[in-house]
């Protein structure tokens, strides 16, 4: 079983890095952030049972490939030599299916004008601020003219419990604001499950 899927992730591997890179192709990433991006793991689920906690979308300006992405202290253009540098758990590449391929070029426009918006730390979606996944769901909604990804009420509760991520309760709190418990958002691990894109495999 295991050689069986030593065989399945190596051929996924093997596919995405030969596989040229194309403009709105979304790569997504688990990366190793300490508590809070493994509070985030603990209750999302991407792709094929995969971690994931940060994504961005791809596009090539004068020859050149990059990422835009919510990161850091704003939404912002990142190289992608770059972006594969930030872990090394492995990462997937993405590309949404031919009958939605029309949509790419608005949705780019829109996260490029974007670029420069503060990073939302509140996680409190359409509050004129972007954390990953609330990028790429409203580039898409903009392009779509109507929800593409899905948005979920989010928690920051552990599972089966009802006692919030002590990592949570310190990050509100320095923030001054309520825990949104159950209001919407979205996640890197959500959107990897969409039915709109493919996976098309990992990506070094």
């Amino acid at each position: 079983m295991k050689a069986i899927l030593f065989f399945f992730l190596f051929t996924l591997g093997i596919t995405a890095q030969n596989r040229p890179l194309k403009e709105g192709d979304l790569i997504f990433q688990n990366l190793n952030c300490g508590p809070m991006c493994e509070a985030i793991n603990a209750v999302t689920q991407g792709y094929n049972e995969m971690d994931f906690n940060h994504m961005g979308i791809v596009f090539k300006q004068d020859n050149e490939w990059y990422v835009i992405e919510a990161a850091g202290e704003a939404v912002r253009k990142t190289s992608v030599s770059v972006f594969l540098t930030y872990t090394d758990n492995p990462m997937y590449l993405a590309r949404l299916k031919s009958e939605y391929q029309h949509l790419i070029p608005k949705a780019i426009d829109f996260a490029k004008s974007q670029i420069g918006v503060p990073y939302d730390n509140d996680f409190i979606y359409n509050n004129g601020k972007y954390y990953c996944s609330e990028l790429i769901y409203d580039a898409f909604l903009q392009a779509y003219q109507k929800p593409f990804f899905q948005l979920y009420p989010m928690t920051y509760k552990e599972p089966q419990s009802n006692n919030y991520f002590p990592v949570w309760v310190q990050h509100f709190s320095s923030l001054g604001i309520e825990i949104p418990e159950g209001k919407p958002g979205c996640n890197p691990g959500g959107m990897s499950k969409d039915e709109k894109i493919d996976m098309l495999g990992i990506i070094r």
